[in-house]
């Protein structure tokens, strides 16, 4: 008997779903999050996963997403082979109405990341779609759908290679991780596929995200065979490099490894990896002919006792009246409130000042004796100033950052760590780079009391606006003698660990 699936209950499972995983973590995550949260050593590491977990809940309470940026939709389909979608339009088609009517949705608007034209133009299509999509038929009469909303940060740091059948996977993880920087704003999840060609190998790393977190069952009951083997290795020595959470060196770098793998060719050994970021979102949901399925709601008392608050070390820093040589007093790992008037920028408005110094033309705002955060927030609603509006990773807008310094400007804020161009500049002109915590949009967004657009308006989440802040917390990451929190942190913790045992003991 053949299995009706209407096109307005696929539609609207799809609109809910993503809707429910832009604010609602799963609880995997946040019971294994709340696990390394009590184990952790590291005071930077714990602070920032203290604020992951406090935004985590406040999205939870408030319905509003978990990080700025609300990803690029991708879906699994199972479409049972004795089911029929009962629509004239395609299931790309209608799939993509579901993911439009989400991001759309009044009372929690997310934002619209996707763009057509990704070589040249590159036009927001102001809706998110198109989704990316893969269907697999199978026996059954039943539709089961995966759905996932990737962020940039984690999906940029995606590696793959074709390796020779001799080669050390174990090898070369531990080799990509250090490279991958903390832009994926770990702890997260890495998605592992081997086999099959290049995009197989690729597809099934992604996929492998879907699954639930069970590390610590699996360590409990031990490995069954050589996949479970090479997950826990690759977790204890992934963890073992001390890269932390956001990069601040710790214990928890990851929270578990997934891994799918495909038959092959002889000659070839292809892998993929790929890292789930702390804004880890997807959800799974069936539909069977019965209507649309909605998901389940947890509990707020779910989630692990923890209220971030400002540590007693923070220093308040007053904007408005900044100068170089406060910056300049400012050490790596010091911990600071920020206070008064700051600008924003990103990609595209970086590019377009380079255009416009290049032609002589005056730009819409001025940069002396600022600090630029990058960021690009989602559309407020209600009462609100500013939606969620987290950091954006910072090493895209290292090549500008001497052009930005020798405007005058005195510092930056994002996430993860910056490149050696960067950090030059920064030394050549005293500045300093401020490092928020991604995965906290939210709790960000609430040290944000002003918002304004200065310049740029058409660039829509990438325009330059004015923030009013306070109290909004930073960590200084590179500091004006050019020393990196994110480069020297990791190497004491990785030693701590060896030395003391410290995972042995978590």
């Amino acid at each position: 008997m053949t299995t009706i699936i209407k096109e307005a209950d696929l539609i609207e499972s799809v609109a809910d779903a993503l809707q429910f995983i832009s604010y609602y973590h799963p609880m995997d995550y946040i019971r294994a999050l709340g696990e390394a949260y009590r184990a952790e050593k590291s005071p930077a590491a714990k602070d920032a996963i203290a604020q992951i977990l406090t935004n985590s809940k406040m999205c939870a309470e408030g319905h509003r997403p978990i990080c700025q940026d609300t990803g690029i939709v991708t879906v699994f389909v199972k479409w049972g082979q004795d089911c029929r979608l009962e629509s004239n339009k395609s299931l790309q088609q209608v799939v993509d109405e579901g993911v439009r009517r989400a991001y759309l949705h009044p009372e929690n608007k997310l934002r619209a990341s996707i763009l057509a034209d990704p070589a040249f133009t590159r036009r927001n299509t102001k809706d998110n779609t198109p989704s990316v999509m893969h269907v697999e038929m199978v026996p059954g009469s039943s539709v089961s759908i995966d759905v996932a909303a990737k962020g940039g940060g984690s999906e940029n740091k995606s590696k793959f290679k074709m390796m020779n059948p001799s080669d050390n996977i174990v090898d070369w993880v531990l080799d990509m991780i250090p490279q991958m920087g903390a832009g994926w704003c770990p702890p997260g999840m890495l998605g592992i596929g081997i086999g099959g060609t290049a995009e197989k190998a690729v597809l099934l790393a992604k996929e492998s995200l879907m699954g639930s977190i069970d590390m610590a069952q699996l360590k409990e009951r031990g490995p069954r065979n050589d996949i479970e083997e090479l997950r826990i290795e690759l977790f204890d020595k992934v963890n073992a490099l001390g890269i932390g959470a956001q990069g601040l060196g710790g214990l928890s770098t990851i929270l578990d490894v997934k891994i799918m793998d495909f038959p092959t060719h002889a000659a070839s050994k292809p892998v993929a990896m790929i890292p789930n970021c702390a804004a880890t979102r997807h959800a799974h949901f069936t539909l069977d002919g019965s209507g649309p399925a909605y998901l389940e709601a947890p509990k707020l008392d779910e989630w692990p006792d923890v209220n971030w608050t400002p540590s007693s070390e923070a220093k308040r820093v007053q904007l408005d009246a900044l100068t170089s040589e406060e910056v300049q007093s400012w050490k790596h790992g010091d911990r600071l409130l920020l206070n008064g008037k700051m600008l924003t920028g990103r990609d595209a408005a970086h590019k377009r000042i380079k255009d416009m110094l290049a032609r002589g033309e005056q730009l819409p705002v001025e940069f002396r004796g600022r600090v630029i955060y990058y960021v690009g927030p989602v559309d407020p609603v209600g009462e609100e100033v500013v939606g969620p509006a987290g950091p954006t990773t910072a090493t895209r807008m290292d090549k500008f950052t001497d052009m930005m310094l020798e405007e005058g400007l005195l510092a930056m804020v994002g996430k993860a760590e910056r490149g050696p161009m960067a950090i030059e500049a920064i030394k050549k002109h005293k500045s300093a780079y401020l490092m928020a915590v991604g995965g906290s949009a939210y709790l960000v967004s609430r040290a944000i009391k002003g918002s304004k657009i200065v310049g740029f308006e058409d660039l829509g989440m990438e325009a330059i606006y004015e923030f009013e802040v306070q109290d909004m917390p930073v960590t200084v990451a590179v500091d004006s003698a050019g020393d990196s929190v994110h480069h020297l942190a990791p190497l004491v913790w990785r030693e701590k660990i060896a030395r003391e045992g410290l995972l042995e003991e978590a």
